[in-house]
């Protein structure tokens, strides 16, 4: 490589590093205590119960929610993929931002109300919401992706200057002669190499993450439209079939899947006359990757069943190689580690930076006066 080659990759590398890497930190810091959501959330206090099958009216629960909170609605039931509760939020329309939905937590086995913290405050909560969209919507989430993708330029121009500049060195060796700025750039690129590919794989995923938006509003202009003219609605006036039927009939319909989300009409995830329902597997894969299904609202009969476009599924399938929460609490302890290193490299490669920007500026300063003398 030709030095004005390494100038090129290296003007690359400081400036997409400087853009991105206040931004990149947020999402390191935000990032650490999300790997652990599961440890960190409350307690739901569950009972033991014989069999542990989900036996409960869901009407039950939904008329208890609707009577807890007078003159709001009912736009989704969210069911937990590793505990036997489901989630009922209200709120004042269909169509209402989901960060002012009210939870109420329901145990699926017995009916009984749990008392827990609103999912929607907290500590938590706000770190999610840093990390997701920066309290901004969709404009952050956007935003968001594109400091990921400075972040993956980055990473790569990173990759080609590892080799020119440590080419007469053996791999790991962090020098102790040459003061505290040689030491602590050896230590950039070793930790930078070293987490290479992690950091790689969770930076490409986060900005795929990113793109959930657009991606759903490519599912209902298409998909959910396309489903929906599969069969004409029943028209029975106001009656809605009962959301027990309507499990029951999905459930026979797709066996061995588990349904997950629940969006009732009116949602954007429904229509004004279906209820749309999202299943998802068993196997550590098929539990990442969402099935719809749509159901008349007024009869109770499944309308249609299909598998999520390409570009949704690899959205599903990018979600658990980002967070690390795919392996039980030893590969989150990795990732949090890894998280971790990857914070030393992007401090260390600011506190490079600012050394070699004083270095400049006293290199000037001390040409001026000599100049003047």
């Amino acid at each position: 490589m030709t030095p004005r080659t390494v100038r090129v990759w290296s003007w690359i590398h400081r400036w997409s590093s400087l853009v991105c890497t206040v931004f990149a930190l947020l999402l390191c810091l935000t990032g650490l205590p999300l790997i652990f959501k599961d440890e960190l959330g409350p307690d739901l206090g569950l009972e033991d119960v014989a069999g542990g099958a989900a036996t409960s009216s869901l009407e039950s629960m939904i008329a208890r929610a609707q009577a807890a909170r007078p003159g709001e609605v009912v736009p989704y039931l969210f069911f937990d993929r590793d505990q036997p509760i489901v989630k009922v939020p209200t709120a004042p329309s269909m169509t209402t931002d989901p960060a002012a939905f009210h939870y109420q937590v329901f145990d699926t086995r017995t009916g009984r109300q749990l008392d827990v913290p609103q999912p929607n405050e907290g500590f938590m909560y706000v770190m999610l919401r840093l990390h997701l969209d920066l309290f901004a919507g969709v404009q952050g989430t956007l935003f968001l992706g594109f400091m990921g993708l400075l972040l993956v330029v980055a990473i790569v121009s990173g990759v080609v200057l590892y080799g020119p500049f440590t080419r007469r060195l053996d791999f790991g060796v962090v020098r102790r002669g040459g003061g505290r700025h040689r030491a602590w750039l050896d230590l950039h690129n070793l930790l930078g190499i070293v987490t290479l590919a992690w950091f790689g794989v969770v930076t490409f995923t986060g900005v795929i993450n990113t793109l959930a938006a657009p991606i759903e509003l490519a599912w209902q202009a298409n998909q959910l439209v396309e489903m929906s003219t599969q069969a004409r609605p029943v028209e029975n006036g106001d009656r809605r079939a009962s959301i027990d039927d309507v499990l029951r009939e999905v459930r026979a319909a797709v066996p061995g899947m588990n349904v997950m989300t629940v969006a009732f009409p009116g949602t954007p995830f429904a229509t004004p006359s279906h209820v749309a329902l999202f299943l998802t597997g068993s196997t550590p894969i098929t539990s990442r990757i969402l099935k719809p299904a749509l159901v008349d609202a007024s009869s109770g009969d499944v309308v249609a069943v299909r598998d999520m476009p390409w570009y949704a599924t690899m959205l599903f399938l990018s979600q658990p190689l980002h967070f690390g929460d795919y392996g039980g609490l030893p590969l989150k302890i990795i990732w949090a580690l890894l998280d971790i290193v990857t914070i030393v490299v992007l401090v260390s490669g600011l506190y490079l930076w600012w050394v070699k920007r004083r270095r400049r500026a006293g290199s000037a300063s001390a040409g001026v006066v000599g100049g003047g003398r």
